[in-house]
């Protein structure tokens, strides 16, 4: 039986949600999250990260092994679905009930997951219809705890010649989500790979059905997660 996202847990500050946020993207790939790129996506000081990890480790949210990272336990993994299905639900409330754009719902879903509780989530979900994903593209945890793990891959990888569907593209960046908006590269869209320039350049893609075509950057590409349809 599935431990649900609702069931008791001891009471977790603002600064423990938002550690084992962190850490679950970063080793969400199966691997471990460095205490470097902790500091540096929380904007925090390496040693405020170490003295954490010790607090994180001691209370079983986490796994330190030395010289590898962190990752995160049961009780961790758990704990940070929660929060991550609080954001994932509040953006997708912000956005089709309040009409907020996409650009927008990020910063202010940051702001109100820390304080909302999970029966107000799930009462929004209902509400909601139960969304699957969030207006980026980005699964959705489901209330037992479970969340989709598609193979994606960036659009910078994406084998040429073949049809795409972005599905999930990164939503820290609100210039760039307009951007990425104004491009027509949101979730949803189709895209046949035609050309990657060398040396880390950009690659040129072409919308389906109309054809036009989009230069994308290397950095922007890799901020795009897609779906191969066919190769």
């Amino acid at each position: 039986m599935h431990a649900t996202l609702r069931d008791p847990e001891p009471p977790l500050t603002r600064s423990v949600e938002d550690y084992l946020k962190a850490i679950y993207h970063l080793s969400s790939q199966g691997g471990f999250a460095a205490t470097s790129d902790i500091a540096a996506l929380l904007e925090v000081a390496p040693p405020s990260v170490s003295g954490m990890v010790k607090r994180l480790s001691e209370t079983g949210l986490i796994e330190h092994v030395p010289y590898r990272g962190v990752q995160l336990t049961a009780q961790g993994r758990r704990a940070a679905l929660r929060m991550i299905r609080r954001h994932r639900v509040l953006e997708v409330y912000l956005s089709q009930q309040l009409g907020y754009d996409w650009d927008g719902v990020h910063t202010e879903a940051e702001r109100l997951e820390h304080a909302v509780s999970d029966e107000l989530i799930e009462r929004m979900a209902k509400a909601l219809g139960d969304p699957q994903y969030d207006p980026h593209g980005a699964p959705i945890p489901t209330a037992a705890g479970e969340i989709e793990e598609a193979e994606l891959v960036p659009l910078a990888d994406a084998p040429i010649g073949a049809v795409i569907e972005v599905r999930q593209v990164a939503d820290e960046d609100a210039a760039r989500l307009r951007y990425l908006a104004e491009q027509g590269l949101t979730p949803g869209t189709l895209l046949t790979v035609t050309e990657r320039q060398p040396f880390n350049g950009p690659t040129i893609a072409k919308l389906r059905p109309s054809g036009e075509a989009r230069v994308v950057g290397q950095e922007l590409a890799r901020s795009l997660w897609c779906r191969v349809v066919t190769p």
